[in-house]
């Protein structure tokens, strides 16, 4: 960008008229840029330095007891062997015979007794477990394995640097958003004071990953829509004539949004559906851009010299970025299903490895929609805001308040450990009326930030309606949490008042947002037991379950 568009000037000041008429350039480009942007905070250092005080805090709260229960976790008994597999073999490979007892190779794991006996016996492709899940998330918890071994720290490690990272991203982002760091650290804080984000970043599974990935999409779209407007201010005062307006070019911050998304496919397939959502935003804010810009064929403009790049940045580069993370499956002997193309004739090298892979991409997809096999803690989207069925990842019952006596399976002692995925009730339950407001909001005032946030909320969201008799959960809505604290954040801004406003009007909003976050934060601590694996009375535990069976027999906490 020209020092123009910093409104100074690089013509000689003896040369008059024309030192004046660049002086009107430089006015023009910023009167521009004011119509298509707010400018961001100006408060320096500060605009870094309170986000990473707040992930700090969130650190803190995520590391702590991290290895705790000194146990396997619900779906880490899939994702923990699987990066250790990669580690030890470059794919995912079985384990022992499946006539072994189910928790015999989790109980070998805890004490400690893990060897290469662990594995099945095999040669070649029999060698190579069917899984349904990309590889990206397990190689992140495979550094945490390669760093502290197969253990419990091991194989949670990276998902609590992650998780911890988010509140980094969703601090920025959402300052971004709003234009105020105030509410980017409130929205940073609520995310870290969540639940099912704190559960998740504590649990070796693969959803937040998921989570992480499409916010840092998302977050790269929201700079390039900056940057790019800042830069169409600049192109149109200085290259006019073109009813169109000026090309722009590849976007840098749309190619590292397609990296990130290829990466949340990586992660879960699942986030395929934001390719379609974030493309929308692109279109939508092109058009926006060149309208708001005054030119006439802004149509044309948004379609043939944003648009025609779109594909690329939100089509290819995501495509290539996920084939590329199945590399060591495709450079392997021992995948399951590598040869099935040269078994069926397909003998072309990197032709052959693609078919393979395609093939087996076919047999997950089948998998992935036809999965209706049941599960006593499965929910529907419907039951996901009212979080009427949470997912209990474990629970131990135990004879001693020290945790070192456990009960029988089946039976209730005197003690309980839990790991519950639970949100807070002031995200979730609030989010309700939240999301109906900004709905009416965006309906009646256009805001481009609420209208963005519903998108990517209905991308996660209402993409699972369909698939009724599918197998679902409630952390499956992780992945459009950060847009759902969007959507509470900007109210949180309304609440506050302008900064124009009296100091009475912006005292009361002060109060009331401030009473709002107090609220999440004495939930999150009331939660913090059942949600962390702390040994506390039955009757402790029985007082945190609000919800016992009364929305159905199929709903309920317990």
């Amino acid at each position: 960008m020209s020092a123009i568009s910093d409104g100074q000037s690089t013509v000689d000041p003896g040369l008059g008229d024309a030192n004046r008429v660049n002086d009107t350039a430089a006015d023009r480009i910023a009167k521009l840029r004011a119509r298509l942007m707010t400018p961001l905070p100006d408060d320096g250092i500060w605009g870094w330095v309170w986000p990473l005080l707040i992930t700090v805090f969130a650190g803190v709260l995520r590391f702590i007891r991290l290895s705790s229960p000194d146990s396997v976790v619900f779906d880490e008994t899939y994702y923990a062997k699987d990066a250790w597999s990669i580690l030890r073999h470059g794919v995912e490979w079985n384990w022992v015979n499946p006539a072994t007892p189910a928790n015999y190779v989790n109980n070998q794991i805890i004490a400690g007794h893990f060897s290469d006996h662990l594995f099945q016996a095999c040669s070649g492709t029999g060698c190579g477990e069917y899984v349904v899940q990309p590889e990206v998330g397990k190689l992140l918890i495979a550094v945490g394995e390669w760093m502290y071994g197969l253990t419990t720290l091991g194989w949670r490690f990276a998902s609590a640097v992650v998780g911890t990272l988010a509140i980094l991203v969703m601090c920025r982002v959402a300052r971004r958003l709003t234009r105020s760091t105030l509410l980017g650290c409130t929205a940073g804080l609520l995310m870290s004071l969540d639940g099912l984000e704190f559960v998740l970043s504590r649990t070796g599974i693969l959803d937040i990953f998921l989570m992480f990935f499409l916010l840092a999409s998302f977050g790269a779209l929201v700079v390039d829509r900056d940057v790019s407007r800042a830069k169409l201010a600049e192109l149109v005062v200085l290259q006019p004539g073109d009813p169109a307006g000026p090309a722009l070019g590849i976007r840098k911050w749309r190619v590292i949004a397609g990296v990130m998304l290829g990466l949340a496919c990586a992660s879960k397939q699942y986030a395929a559906w934001y390719v379609f959502a974030f493309a929308g935003l692109c279109i939508a804010w092109d058009l926006g851009a060149r309208r708001t810009a005054g030119l006439y064929g802004y149509r044309r403009g948004a379609w043939m010299r944003d648009g025609k790049w779109l594909p690329l940045t939100l089509g290819v580069i995501p495509l290539v970025t996920y084939a590329l993370t199945w590399m060591n499956w495709i450079v392997s002997g021992t995948g399951y299903d590598r040869d099935y193309a040269r078994q069926h004739g397909v003998g072309i090298p990197l032709i052959s490895q693609l078919y393979s892979l395609y093939e087996y991409h076919k047999e997950i997809l089948k998998f992935g929609v036809g999965l209706n096999s049941g599960h006593p803690y499965m929910s529907q989207p419907w039951d996901w805001f009212v979080m009427s069925r949470p997912v209990a990842f474990y629970w131990v019952s135990y004879k001693d308040a020290a945790g070192l006596h456990a009960e029988p399976s089946g039976t209730v002692g005197p003690y309980a450990s839990a790991v519950t995925a639970i949100g807070n009730p002031a995200i979730w339950w609030v989010s309700i009326p939240v999301i109906l407001f900004c709905l009416i909001w965006w309906l009646t005032r256009r805001d481009w930030r609420a209208g963005s946030a519903l998108l990517c909320i209905a991308a996660g969201w209402a993409t699972w309606l369909p698939f009724v008799s599918r197998t679902k959960f409630f952390y499956y809505a992780l992945e459009f949490e950060p847009f759902l604290i969007v959507c509470i954040v900007l109210c949180l801004g309304l609440i506050l008042g302008p900064a124009g406003a009296s100091l009475k009007r912006r005292g009361t909003g002060v109060v009331i947002a401030g009473a709002y976050v107090l609220g999440v934060l004495i939930l999150f601590g009331y939660f913090y037991p059942i949600m962390t694996g702390v040994v506390i009375p039955y009757g402790d535990w029985l007082g945190h379950m609000w919800y016992q069976g009364i929305l159905g027999p199929a709903k309920g906490w317990i």
